[in-house]
């Protein structure tokens, strides 16, 4: 019987995300996510080399998925604005990658994938730039990774929201700080 190694590769991703964002890197076992995938823990190993490879195959997959179809579209700080909304949408289609950013900065001494990862981050800050075209490149990597963290904020500090605030209004709150952010930055 011919082994479909795409559909293999995607069962091993998915059970990878699952286990990963609900354990962590270091409470996540091979076997576990070989069990939940349905494929033998042999199969991990000749797909990904070992667990670390994995991670990074995962969260690359998973970011990829997020960000590869979100453009930031217009121009001024509202196109910032419509972009984290997107953000926000796709977070809340897949919270697990929320989940998996937050264990990758706990437990790992490197970004996975970082040269993947910081291209995908240049293109994200052309966007800006074209949008705000006063921002330079290092404006720009700011207000990335402040739109970013805004919208991360709901699923990693999810206990902290509760206590806080009404879930309800979050993604027009996270439209409108993102709007704030990059006006901000605008020179008179």
């Amino acid at each position: 019987m011919a082994w479909n190694t795409e559909e293999t590769r995607a069962r091993l991703l998915a059970a990878g995300a699952t286990q990963f964002a609900a354990k962590g890197y270091a409470g996540a076992r091979i076997q576990g996510i070989a069990n939940e995938a349905g494929i033998s823990a042999e199969r991990v190993y000749q797909y990904f080399g070992n667990k670390h490879g994995l991670y990074e195959a995962v969260l690359a997959d998973r970011l990829s998925r997020l960000l590869d179809d979100i453009a930031i579209d217009g121009e001024g700080p509202e196109a910032l604005g419509a972009y984290a909304g997107a953000l926000f949408d796709r977070f809340r289609e897949s919270p697990e990658t929320a989940r998996l950013l937050a264990w990758e900065s706990l437990e790992m001494d490197e970004a996975a994938s970082a040269d993947r990862r910081r291209k995908m981050c240049a293109d994200k800050k052309r966007g800006i730039r074209r949008a705000m075209p006063w921002a330079c490149d290092r404006v720009a990597g700011e207000v990335l990774f402040s739109v970013t963290s805004l919208v991360l904020a709901e699923w990693n500090l999810v206990r902290l929201s509760d206590v806080m605030r009404d879930a309800a209004t979050r993604r027009h709150a996270v439209i409108a700080h993102a709007t704030a952010i990059a006006r901000s930055t605008q020179r008179d």
